[in-house]
């Protein structure tokens, strides 16, 4: 492409030696010259020869071979050949690189465009043949471009079609809510795996869950004013087996604990994300980072801390110096549970525990599960400290059946030691107690139903001899009874052979 095209809406314009960069010549390229000002001229001071660096020298190569085989192009507002090109160099732009199916990156950044020029580019991104042809872009850096939602507006048609699009780089525009609604809407269902939106003036967000890219990992949020209703619509990407987020930048925007509340709900049953920051959010306080705490492990009960939150491996609430010595380490590790530098940090040494083990264990969570329990709950210390800061006042020996003691008391002497299992053998001799005492009453049961039966037995015998006369049994006189006499002897014989059977079993 000849950049005379970019530079100049009069073709016959001869400000622009376009043979002096065809060469790419290193020494030849000491100076940009001097271009006309057209619709999108920069200020008179650019229209002067300047010294250019090598990141300019490539850009004006780049912008050379946009149309042929330019597989990235890198653009600064203050580089002079970006300067100077016109609205309509801006849509001839696009419209080249739709031609180009080699053009994996475009990055238009620092002043490189506006929203008129927005409007300009895109449009040739979407001209006809462009929709037609889609692109091959599968990263697009336009950060720090002062960008409103106008800007974004101007790119929905070519996002609808973008099917090869996974990055997008917003940072330090000024799209605001209204902006990154329309992006959003715009992505549905497209490949987009990553989004930048760093410092943009968002406060609402509104998430339809039917229309949302379906592929996206990482959000990236920072240093907006995004407060309790915005984590509410965040929530919505956590949830379901379909989740697919993998990190949540979140750090220096408005969330409080209330948002913390709609996050850690959220994340109760979440497999995918990994990576949550929330640091720089003075509306969190301590009763936030407990509602972390309990998502990473629940002490309420074992089966809580199985069910416990296994999947974020890095869990930031807030920030404190010596952030790295906030570990507990391993399930081996002997040490006494010291508080360390930071004190004060009591609730987030919790927390780096947990994820630290779901670190050791990413993507098996029901190991993680299991070391949590054996960490934290089998060790008299750490859960006393754990159950005070969520509020849990009962022992976990309550919730233990007694027939499994043997086997938790042999796990906790193999890993904690004898003075722990010395612990666990005193809080949980009552439920050994109890098993024995169990065993006991159970046994007097037994005997007291086999006398009864016995003594019923006995009584039945007894009725049926009533009802047909005494008889000496012992006598050696042959006695003749009528049939039926016979009958009922029968009867009764068959009686007592059932009630001694009956006596062996609860004999035995």
């Amino acid at each position: 492409m000849a950049l005379r095209d970019l530079f100049d809406s009069d073709s016959d314009s001869d400000s622009f030696d376009n043979e002096r960069v065809e060469g790419v010549d290193n020494e030849r390229l000491e100076e940009v010259p001097v271009a006309a000002a057209g619709n999108g001229g920069g200020d008179s001071d650019n229209n002067s020869e300047a010294s250019i660096d090598e990141d300019e020298e490539d850009c004006i190569f780049d912008l050379q071979q946009i149309s042929d085989d330019a597989t990235e192009l890198v653009g600064k507002g203050d580089y002079a050949c970006i300067q100077n090109i016109t609205d309509d160099g801006w849509e001839k732009l696009g419209r080249d690189i739709s031609y180009n199916a080699h053009l994996e990156t475009l990055c238009l950044y620092g002043g490189a465009l506006n929203d008129r020029k927005m409007s300009f580019l895109f449009r040739g991104l979407t001209s006809k043949s462009g929709l037609t042809r889609g692109t091959y872009i599968e990263e697009m850096h336009l950060n720090e471009n002062g960008l409103s939602a106008a800007g974004v507006r101007s790119m929905v048609p070519f996002l609808q079609n973008a099917s090869y699009l996974r990055e997008l780089n917003l940072n330090y525009n000024n799209i605001q809510s209204e902006g990154f609604n329309v992006l959003f809407r715009a992505l549905s269902n497209r490949p987009l795996e990553e989004l930048n939106c760093i410092s943009c003036g968002i406060e609402a967000i509104e998430i339809d869950t039917n229309c949302m890219p379906r592929n996206l990992n990482q959000l990236w949020l920072e240093k907006n004013t995004i407060n309790t209703d915005g984590c509410r619509e965040l929530a919505k990407l956590l949830q379901g087996d379909d989740a697919t987020l993998r990190s949540l930048e979140l750090c220096s925007n408005k969330v409080d604990d209330e948002g913390v509340g709609f996050l850690a709900d959220a994340l109760q049953n979440n497999e995918s994300l990994t990576e949550l920051d929330l640091t720089g959010n003075d509306g969190i306080s301590k009763q936030g980072q407990k509602l972390m705490l309990k998502l990473v492990n629940d002490i309420s009960s074992i089966k809580a801390t199985l069910q416990s939150n296994h999947t974020l491996t890095n869990l930031r609430v807030k920030y404190i110096p010596y952030y790295s010595s906030l570990t507990f380490g391993s399930l081996n590790d002997s040490d006494s549970d010291e508080e360390g530098p930071n004190p004060d940090g009591e609730i987030l040494r919790r927390i780096n525990m947990a994820v630290d083990i779901n670190e050791r264990h990413e993507r098996v969570a029901a190991d993680a599960g299991k070391e949590k329990v054996i960490l934290t709950q089998l060790h008299s210390g750490k859960r006393a400290k754990l159950a005070d800061l969520q509020g849990v006042d009962h022992s976990v020996y309550g919730e233990i059946n007694p027939l499994h003691l043997p086997e938790v008391l042999s796990l906790i002497g193999q890993h904690h030691g004898q003075g722990e299992l010395y612990v666990a053998l005193k809080s949980s001799i009552a439920g050994v107690i109890s098993t024995v005492n169990r065993k006991e009453c159970i046994k007097e049961e037994i005997a007291y139903h086999r006398a009864k039966l016995e003594e019923l037995g006995a009584e039945l015998v007894a009725t049926n001899a009533l009802e047909w006369g005494v008889f000496d049994f012992g006598s050696s006189a042959v006695t003749k009874f009528p049939l039926t006499m016979q009958q009922n002897w029968n009867s009764l014989a068959l009686s007592l052979r059932l009630s001694r059977q009956l006596k062996g079993v609860w004999c035995s």
